[in-house]
């Protein structure tokens, strides 16, 4: 029953092919109005998926390609507004990050002699974010001067950071990583690994 409800708000081959010949104008239309090329062929397409879902809405009177741009205008105004959405999200993230509790100025003394050793395995941006931010006393916004990124990607950064460490300390560390490793007993700390 829904199928031939469907069928019936389906567009006619006749206006599918004229969208179909219209697609480079589409298609510029939104490159004129988006970051890049990628991100207007994705919209495009999602546009056109839309616009085979809702051929209902389309006027017998109405051209269809009048019809078609009003749906790529609200496609590029939803892609906007997901994007700063996403951007705020971020900001948010890193004013969090900023507030949360920095560690003490003597605790790089009495982390374990392996943690270290595990923090110069990680890649580079994660490693010098950590010792930026973790064991220095860089905010989130030094870091992410220094890193050249975004305050919210530098939050980011030093999240999924702390994220490859605690899985690095976890291998290397066994059960010392449960219950701390200021008495480490693990391969690295006596030195068998």
């Amino acid at each position: 029953m829904e199928r031939e409800a469907r069928s019936s708000d389906s567009l006619s081959p006749e206006v599918i092919q004229r969208l179909v010949e219209c697609h480079r104008q589409f298609l510029g239309f939104l490159e004129k109005r988006v970051e890049s090329r990628a991100v207007a062929e994705d919209i495009l397409q999602d546009a056109f998926v839309r616009g085979l879902e809702r051929g209902g809405e389309l006027q017998g009177e109405e051209s269809a390609v009048a019809w078609f741009y009003r749906i790529l205008r609200n496609a590029v105004i939803d892609h906007y507004r997901r994007r700063d959405a996403k951007g705020r999200a971020m900001e948010s993230f890193a004013r969090e990050m900023e507030k949360s509790e920095q560690p003490d100025v003597g605790l790089e003394t009495e982390i374990c002699g392996c943690l270290l050793g595990l923090l110069d395995s990680l890649k580079a941006e994660y490693r010098d974010a950590l010792r930026a931010v973790d064991l220095g006393d860089e905010s989130m916004e030094v870091l992410a001067r220094s890193a050249n990124i975004s305050s919210g990607n530098a939050a980011v950064r030093v999240h999924r950071a702390r994220q490859a460490l605690r899985e690095r300390v976890r291998t290397a560390c066994g059960t010392c990583a449960e219950h701390g490793c200021l008495d480490c007993h693990c391969k690295t700390a006596s030195g068998k690994c």
